[in-house]
């Protein structure tokens, strides 16, 4: 047994299938969507090489340049509103003392379910007719609100699913970091003295930054990468109000046949994502080890 462990072979055998599938499904569909991002190709036809002309029509296209600042509207709202309010939920959750595991659970669950059934519930949740929002508004006689018809209110409606689905599994995260902070910690600035909101502020946050470093990051590469939602509720309308970058991707590749155009976009999508996660990590993702 000893001798066949120490034998090469043994090795290649188990490393070489996986290394197999992870060039066929994952670097070769890489480097020909890099190739195919100069060329002029519909799918069907031969490829015709143009240089950085997509790159170029892609930052003169005023529809995609919108989508880029909708991608912003989501990072500011996943890092400035969207992650306070999980630290917060998170707090009040660890210091329940009854039925913990029922609201873990409860918040969790938004994150396992499918986007297309999160579309749909939401959908009917913001039916202007006979949604419950409507007959909440109706209930104080307000008029009903054209939530995904209206440019002005669509992205906002957007948001709050995305950040619905989503919340609970950040939640969780952070709070298995706080339920690893030792009960000795909080203990001791009890008995010094300390009041619930002052050993949140200043005992458990500081204890847990690695983490929410981590969901901000987290945060800011689902901004970036969202689409799903976005197709299944608006398909980026009503008038582009709430396209993003990978949903115009998916619409030019898919629905125009413009490949080409749509594996530059896809790129400039990754390079933006990498550019913004990296300036995060250099900056306010750098955090100390905490031991305790």
């Amino acid at each position: 047994m000893k001798n066949t462990l120490k034998n090469p072979a043994v090795y290649l055998m188990f490393i070489i299938p996986t290394i197999t599938l992870y060039g066929l499904f994952f670097l070769y569909p890489m480097f020909s969507s890099v190739f195919y991002a100069f060329t002029n190709w519909n799918g069907l036809d031969e490829t015709r090489f143009i240089g950085l002309d997509n790159f170029t029509t892609a930052f003169g296209d005023e529809s995609f340049r919108s989508a880029i600042f909708n991608n912003m509207y989501f990072i500011v709202f996943s890092v400035g509103l969207q992650v306070p309010i999980i630290i917060i939920l998170a707090l009040l959750i660890s210091n329940v003392k009854k039925l913990k595991g029922f609201y873990k659970t409860t918040v969790f669950m938004p994150s396992i379910l499918s986007t297309s059934v999160i579309g749909i519930l939401w959908g009917f949740i913001y039916d202007p007719d006979i949604g419950p929002i409507s007959a909440f508004l109706g209930f104080f006689g307000l008029d009903p609100i054209y939530w995904l018809a209206e440019p002005k209110w669509a992205m906002i409606a957007i948001l709050l699913t995305n950040a619905w689905q989503w919340v609970g599994f950040y939640i969780v995260l952070i709070l298995a970091a706080i339920l690893a902070i030792p009960k000795e910690i909080d203990e001791a600035a009890e008995i010094d003295g300390a009041n619930a909101t002052q050993r949140a502020w200043y005992l458990t946050v500081p204890l847990i930054k690695p983490i929410i470093s981590v969901v901000v990051m987290l945060s800011i590469a689902g901004a970036m990468r969202v689409v799903d939602i976005v197709l299944v509720m608006t398909n980026g309308g009503p008038a582009g109000s709430t396209e993003v970058m990978a949903s115009y991707m998916v619409n030019k590749a898919i629905k125009f046949g413009d490949y080409g155009y749509g594996t530059a976009l896809a790129i400039i999508i990754f390079a933006f994502a990498l550019v913004f996660t990296a300036i995060y990590q250099l900056t306010f993702g750098k955090t100390e080890r905490i031991e305790y």
